[in-house]
This record gives C-alpha cells, sequence and structure tokens, in this order.
C-alpha cells in the first residue's frame, strides 16, 4: 500500500519521495524490498542503482544502472508485499486473502479483529480494505512478532489503520473494549474453538467470523463449537492453479512429446504442397499449459454468521 498522506487519508502519492517503500522488481520471481535512501545505492547483477536517481519518479518508473542494465520501481501495493515480506510464520496468500475479505463483508469504515499478526500478510490488506476510516485491531502472543509488524506497518504507511497488541487470546479473549463493536474478526491460532465464546461478545449483531486451519481436525472441533451460537457455516479450501502462454513454433513432422498412436504414412507431396506446408508450420502458434510449479494445500477457511437473538 502507498504510503497515506496525513492531510488527505483518500490520496495516496504517486512519485517516489527520499525514506519510501519500494519494490524493486528484476524479473517475476525476484523482487525486494528497498527503503529509498538518496546516500544509498542498490548494487546486483544488472549494475549499481543510485537511489538519488529514483527520486521523483513515478510508481512504476524503469530506472537503468551504470551497466545499462534496468529495474522496475513499483509501489508496494499488498499485492507485492505479499510476496515480498519477511515470513516470520506460514501466511495467507492471495487467494485466501481475497476470500477472506469477501466472505466477511468488509469495507471501507469496518472494524476488524485479527488474531494473530504473524508476518502481516492478511492484516495489510485488511487495512487497505477498510481504509480510509476503519481501523484493523491485530493481536499476537509473540512480543517479538508484534514488534516486527509495527515497524514493518510504519515502513508501509499502515500505521494509522493498525494497532498491533501483544495478547493470547486463546487465553484471554479478545479486550473487552471491543465488545458488540467488531465488524468482522480473523482467527488463525492453533485451537481457535477456545476464541469463539470471546468472538461471540465482540462481533455487532449479524457479524462475520472467519477461522484459518491447516488440519481438517481442527476445522470439525471449530465447527462443533460454532454451532450454538453461529449460523451459515462453511469451510473452503483454495486450490489455485496457474497457466502459462507462450509462443512456440509446431512442425508439422513432429507430435511435440505427445501420446498416442504413430503417424501413418503420408503421401508424397509436390513442390508447392510442401512449400506451403514449411510456411504454415513456421508460423508460430499459442501454447497454454498449467504451471510445472504450483501452490497446494495451504489451510482451510471456516466462516460463520453470528446468529440473532
Amino acid at each position: 500500500m502507498l504510503p497515506v498522506n496525513p492531510m488527505d487519508k483518500n490520496t495516496f502519492r504517486r512519485c517516489i519521495r527520499d525514506g519510501d517503500l519500494v519494490i524493486v522488481y528484476e524479473r517475476h520471481d525476484n523482487m525486494k524490498p528497498i527503503k529509498v535512501n538518496k546516500e544509498s545505492e542498490l548494487q546486483n547483477r544488472f549494475g549499481v542503482f543510485k537511489h538519488a536517481e529514483w527520486i521523483g519518479k513515478p510508481f512504476g518508473s524503469k530506472v537503468f544502472s551504470n551497466r545499462g542494465g534496468f529495474v522496475y520501481l513499483l509501489a508496494p501495493t499488498p499485492e507485492l508485499w505479499t510476496l515480498v515480506l519477511s515470513h516470520r510464520t506460514q501466511i495467507l496468500y492471495l487467494a485466501d486473502i481475497s476470500l477472506v475479505i469477501m466472505y466477511l463483508e468488509i469495507v471501507p469504515g469496518c472494524l476488524v479483529l485479527e488474531s494473530g499478526t504473524g508476518s502481516g500478510s492478511l492484516t495489510t490488506s485488511l487495512a487497505r480494505a477498510v481504509a480510509p476510516v476503519g481501523h484493523v485491531y491485530t493481536f499476537d502472543f509473540h512480543e517479538q512478532r508484534a514488534t516486527s509488524a509495527r515497524e514493518e506497518f510504519e515502513l508501509t504507511g499502515l500505521s494509522s489503520l493498525v494497532t498491533v497488541n501483544v495478547r493470547d487470546i486463546q487465553g484471554e479473549g479478545f479486550p473487552s473494549e471491543f465488545c458488540r463493536r467488531a465488524d468482522s474478526v480473523f482467527l488463525d491460532l492453533p485451537q481457535p474453538w477456545l476464541a469463539i465464546p470471546s468472538v461471540v461478545n465482540m462481533l455487532k449483531q449479524d457479524g462475520v467470523m472467519c477461522s484459518f486451519s491447516p488440519c481438517i481436525e481442527q476445522v470439525q472441533r471449530t465447527c462443533e463449537t460454532l454451532k450454538s451460537k453461529f449460523t451459515d457455516i462453511r469451510t473452503f479450501e483454495i486450490l489455485l492453479r496457474a497457466y502459462e502462454i507462450r509462443e512456440a513454433r509446431m512442425g508439422s513432422g513432429h507430435n511435440n512429446g505427445a501420446s498416442g498412436p504413430l503417424p501413418c504414412k503420408r503421401r508424397q507431396l509436390s513442390p508447392g504442397e510442401a512449400t506451403k506446408e514449411s510456411q504454415e508450420s513456421l508460423h508460430p502458434s499459442v501454447m497454454a499449459k498449467p504451471c510445472s510449479e504450483a501452490k497446494g494445500h495451504t489451510g482451510y477457511l471456516t466462516f460463520a454468521r453470528l446468529r440473532c437473538n
């Protein structure tokens, strides 16, 4: 998320300034977050890039090194931040995050409670969803993780939208100050069923909660606990399958490794026919196939709505 202008929370700065966070894009599988400092420089295999030359350029700019190599300077959106952040814990990825925001019905102005914070991947997207006047209160029992997350939210310009607290939600529940104030609650806990009585007290009437669990046994016990106070209980598993699209030249005499019967003997072509077929075989075709590496199971998302009295 781009840094928020404190004078106008509805607008975002589109040009890079000294002290901004940028995502340096070298290639699709190599990106890194860099804090701009006019006295610093980035050195990589493409050469030396001076930060001072980045200042004033719009996000998305292509910048060159002393050797003519180049990188792109991208805005730190929640999607890119999820791909480059430090993994202190297992994180939620884009497919899970999208479903969470949709089913928790999160819109600008919402008050959202989250436990635990972890690496802050989901928290970053929640903050954008509630901006500019909503707020996310996130809790983690591990003090060092909470401190690191707080520093990163400062760096990404989200500190006005996110408050990080240290608290054991499983043992203590959410603070009573949020009683009947939360629009949505998200749980990422080893034993989420222990926190459900507290969630009941935090949610507004007709509020929605979500629990993320990596194991189906956790889901089963959570659903059993939810039945007494919640309705519309649903569990999802998101399996994302990406495709790669590329051009390839298909020779008529090749089966490209496809299985099947061997081709039959062909008739002798005339010189004109042979020339035409040769030209057609050199014409590029668009090929689509699933990527060889795909993210598999990450966990289960269980949603439930507080039953109206």
